[in-house]
C-alpha cells in the first residue's frame, strides 16, 4: 500500500528553521518524484519542491521562487524518506505543507500525504 507520512510541522518564529519529513512506503523511492506543496487559508495549493532521480543516481532538485536560497529537498536512503529543511522563515511560509509522489514517467502526483501544519509567527 502506497503511503506518505509528513511530520515535523509545528511553530516558529520569523527568522527560525523547520525540517519536514516525508516517509514513503509501499513503493521503491528511486522510481519517483518526490514533491512538497503547501496551501495557505484561503488559498489554492502551490508547489514548493521537488526531487526526482536520474538513471545516473544523480539527483535533481526544483525549486518555488519563493524557496530558492532558503529551503532545500534531499533524501534518505535508508530510511525512504525525503526531506524539507526550511530556513530563514517568514509569516508568508505560514501553511500545511504536503508530500506527493509522481511516477517519474508520470504527468502528474498521484499520492498524497496528509500534510503538516506550518506556523510562523512572532
Amino acid at each position: 500500500q502506497v503511503q506518505l507520512v509528513e511530520s515535523g510541522g509545528g511553530s516558529v518564529q520569523p527568522g527560525g528553521s523547520l525540517r519536514l519529513s516525508c516517509a514513503v512506503y509501499g513503493f521503491i523511492l528511486d522510481y519517483y518524484a518526490i514533491g512538497w506543496f503547501r496551501q495557505a487559508p484561503g488559498k489554492e495549493r502551490e508547489f514548493v519542491a521537488s526531487i526526482k532521480w536520474t538513471d545516473g543516481g544523480i539527483f535533481f532538485a526544483s525549486y518555488a521562487d519563493s524557496a530558492k536560497g532558503r529551503f532545500t529537498i534531499s533524501r534518505d536512503n535508508a530510511k525512504s524518506t525525503v526531506y524539507l529543511q526550511m530556513n530563514s522563515l517568514k509569516p508568508e511560509d505560514t501553511a500545511v505543507y504536503y508530500c506527493a509522489a509522481k511516477y517519474v514517467l508520470g504527468s502528474q502526483y498521484d499520492y498524497w500525504g496528509q500534510g503538516t501544519q506550518v506556523t510562523v509567527s512572532s
